[in-house]
């Protein structure tokens, strides 16, 4: 027997009716890249999130073709994400840090078909056009007037005019919510990048749990501030969990320095700020010698890589804000758990709450977390025993983006890290079974650096290691064995990386070994490598 309730598929264009109809005069604001304040509401981008979906009807576009983004954090963006979405396309964010080769192999893996970028990335757009036979429609985030007369990229278009003369007058088409609403490649992973395609049912669900009082604490009377990049799995989902409780957002544009961090932060009265402790740590630093405070920040969700205890401490004790360690991956849409304290917390001594706030906390209803030993036996939650950690949920991957094979093993996702989960729930990661490195929130594959040292004339073989880094979290450094009487400096190796890598993967330093230690399977023993390193520079 079935219940007989009404059945409404949860579809992302219900978030932007659902906030127009609500919540329509709620403010959007945006810095944006030519400098100045903008200022919109959730109705103007329900308008103009229609305007979108005609000009892609008149483009002939079919339903799951892909619109790819290479923008910054402001509301031409926010109109995107439900303006392609809301008519059955595919939003592509994409990360315009990683290198313009590894863009086109994306664009083109992707077949995307429209590409949508900021100005400011034009660059980067006239490097990749000629490699990307798939995008026929190339789109500037700009005004008309404001458009390049030598772009050198054949029919460009402003966004301006290409959406401006449409009718805001659309119906948003009702169809099956497993249908896939947006793409995100993760880089952390070894070789290519690669796609993970949300639906609109995962979307919404992950919108709903991270919303809730226990996760993000959001509400109507939040003015949210999403510092966390937008190609960053959708800026954590906070577009979308801020449609669905009608919350103030305040995107901050190209404008990422501590500076214009703190003065967006007092002008908007942010009272929520989400983003990676790299981005933190230069607001505190631009705070400290001015003596600022904050006047309405309550809280911040800080990911991408884990937190330093000072900083928690900073925020709280000095501050007054509340930190709440986060962590997740694309795969996982991206939120897996978040560390917010429960009733029987409230009693201890702080030095005991923060042990607790150093780790990367509960899951939340709609992903479940495990942790196996080498020999795949579940391990318990005694915050002591760990494990390999695997998640599965109703925004979790299952297969990647033109992949064959499932991502899963026996229903579960291997995450790739190794964790302890506690009595209570909260997990903390203690390392990571794969050798990427975390720096600034953005992933660097070792393999990609060590396969480009090793293609060195010079070079008969190489290891990249991550080392901490105070402002960073992780750097990368390659190890490397010399050919037999050939000569090389570090200079030359590091020279070498330029142009084969973004600028900001190339490794901080090149140290000269004899030897690389092995394992028994010819592998690099990596553990043994930082040993050794560690040894040499303790001596």
């Amino acid at each position: 027997m079935f219940g007989l309730m009404q059945q409404h598929e949860l579809l992302i264009s219900g978030l932007i009716e659902f906030a127009q109809s609500n919540h329509a005069d709620t403010e959007i604001i945006s810095r944006r890249v030519e400098g100045d304040i903008h200022r919109s509401n959730w109705a103007q981008v329900a308008k103009r999130a229609k305007q979108i979906a005609n000009a892609l009807k008149h483009m002939d576009l079919a339903v799951g073709s892909r619109v790819a983004t290479i923008a910054w954090n402001g509301y031409r963006h926010l109109e995107l994400y439900f303006g392609v979405s809301g008519t059955a396309r595919i939003l592509h964010t994409i990360n315009p840090r990683l290198h313009p080769d590894q863009l086109a192999w994306i664009v083109n893996h992707a077949e995307d078909e429209v590409l949508c970028f900021d100005m400011s990335f034009l660059p980067i757009v006239q490097a990749i056009h000629a490699k990307t036979p798939t995008v026929r429609h190339w789109i500037a985030l700009c005004d008309a007037d404001r458009l390049p007369s030598d772009s050198g990229i054949p029919g460009l278009q402003s966004y301006e005019a290409w959406m401006g003369s449409q009718s805001s007058e659309f119906e948003w088409p009702i169809f099956d919510e497993h249908t896939a609403s947006s793409l995100c490649y993760t880089s952390g992973t070894t070789g290519h990048p690669k796609g993970t395609l949300y639906s609109h049912r995962s979307t919404l669900l992950h919108a709903f749990g991270s919303a809730l009082p226990d996760v993000m604490n959001m509400s109507a009377t939040d003015s949210v501030l999403p510092v966390v990049p937008m190609f960053h799995v959708n800026a954590w989902g906070l577009p979308y969990s801020s449609a669905m409780v009608g919350a103030k957002l305040v995107f901050p544009g190209p404008a990422l320095d501590g500076k214009s961090v703190y003065e967006l932060i007092e002008q908007e009265q942010v009272t929520f700020a989400a983003g990676v402790p790299t981005v933190w740590q230069m607001l505190l630093s631009h705070m400290k010698p001015l003596n600022a405070r904050f006047s309405s920040l309550k809280r911040t969700v800080i990911g991408g890589s884990a937190c330093p205890p000072a900083m928690i401490h900073t925020f709280k004790e000095e501050y007054g804000v509340e930190v709440l360690h986060a962590w997740g991956m694309t795969e996982l849409s991206p939120l897996g758990t978040l560390c917010s304290l429960k009733n029987k917390h409230m009693a201890l001594p702080e030095g005991e709450r923060m042990k607790i706030r150093l780790k990367q906390g509960r899951s939340f209803f709609g992903v479940d977390l495990k942790i196996l030993n080498d020999q795949g036996q579940r391990q318990v939650h005694d915050g002591k025993s760990y494990g390999d950690l695997y998640a599965k949920g109703s925004w979790v991957i299952k297969k990647y983006f033109k992949e064959i094979d499932t991502a899963l093993i026996d229903g579960w996702f291997p995450t790739g890290d190794v964790a302890t989960i506690d009595e209570d729930g909260y997990m903390q990661v203690v390392d990571r079974t794969k050798d990427v490195i975390k720096s600034g929130g953005e992933w660097i594959s070792s393999i990609d650096i060590e396969n480009i040292a090793v293609s060195h004339p010079h070079v008969a073989m190489a290891a990249c290691i991550a080392i901490a880094d105070p402002k960073w979290d992780e750097r990368p450094i390659v190890v490397v064995v010399k050919k037999p009487g050939l000569a090389l400096s570090k200079e030359e190796l590091l020279a070498f990386y330029v142009g084969k890598t973004a600028k900001w993967q190339i490794p901080d330093d090149v140290i000269f070994v004899e030897s690389i230690p092995i394992g028994a399977t010819g592998k690099i023993l990596k553990t043994k490598l930082r040993e050794d390193l560690f040894k040499h520079k303790q001596s």
